[in-house]
């Protein structure tokens, strides 16, 4: 069971430039039964893989920007660490909300994106440097925290602010993945929220599947693609709104 949802965390991740995280997390607490705070910590193990897979298939296509993804993981790496501390301070269920609301916002930016007039920093050398850096900050702890890969962040700055194409912002942000799910694994595993016993087979999916959806999204035209990303952002913001509280999210004192 955890190579198929490695599977098809790993097939999405690919497709839209996300570590999985919001698939392998709400899967394995409710088909495994893993608690909370080891679905995160686990979810991260697997994203280095996925993003590792993943960077590769974007970078063969040429759709990595490496000076964006030195800077964002700069940051995110630190923050990282302080995210997954704080999965036992404070209540997830309140976070999931707060973030479901942020992601119908980047939604919305998404879908407007071809209406809108010229939105990026153009040549703004350190505005781009700077949005990258702060970016990062807020990747990598939430990457941390809720054992994702951080993309639904990074994706849309990229594209909105930076001016990278769907699919390079796409590659960049699962380059980014790699040193950002070390540093919050790492934690985790320190915190004991790591299942060892079902990682082996979530790695197994998530090499298969990233490889697959990055083959798939560079099949489809930006529009398309963009469109993809917007509905899954979408549909994953209604679980978050809809978080309640509840033992499994209550933290660990």
């Amino acid at each position: 069971m955890s190579a198929v949802i490695g599977l098809v965390a790993g097939m999405m991740g690919g497709l839209v430039g996300l570590g999985g995280g919001v698939f392998m997390v709400p899967l394995m607490t409710e088909l495994l039964k893993v608690r909370q705070h080891e679905a995160h910590g686990t979810s991260l193990v697997a994203i280095v893989f996925t993003g590792t897979i993943g960077a590769i298939a974007y970078g063969l296509q040429k759709s990595v920007d490496i000076v964006a993804a030195i800077l964002l993981a700069a940051t995110a790496v630190l923050t990282a660490r302080w995210g997954a501390k704080w999965t036992t301070v404070l209540p997830e269920w309140k976070l999931k909300r707060y973030f479901g609301a942020f992601l119908i916002f980047v939604a919305s930016l998404m879908l407007l994106k071809p209406y809108l007039p010229t939105f990026h920093l153009g040549t703004s050398l350190w505005g781009k440097v700077i949005s990258l850096l702060v970016t990062g900050v807020f990747t990598g702890f939430l990457s941390g925290m809720m054992g994702v890969g951080g993309g639904l962040i990074m994706v849309p700055v990229m594209v909105l602010l930076i001016g990278l194409s769907q699919h390079t912002a796409q590659g960049t942000s699962l380059l980014v993945m790699v040193p950002t799910g070390i540093a919050g694994a790492w934690t985790h595993w320190k915190l004991g929220h790591i299942v060892l016993h079902i990682v082996p087979g979530l790695i197994f999916g998530t090499l298969v599947g990233t490889s697959l959806g990055a083959e798939l999204a560079h099949s489809l035209p930006e529009n398309q693609l963009r469109l993809v990303f917007v509905v899954f952002i979408a549909a994953m913001s209604i679980r978050y709104l809809t978080s309640r509280p509840s033992e499994k999210n209550s933290p660990k004192v």
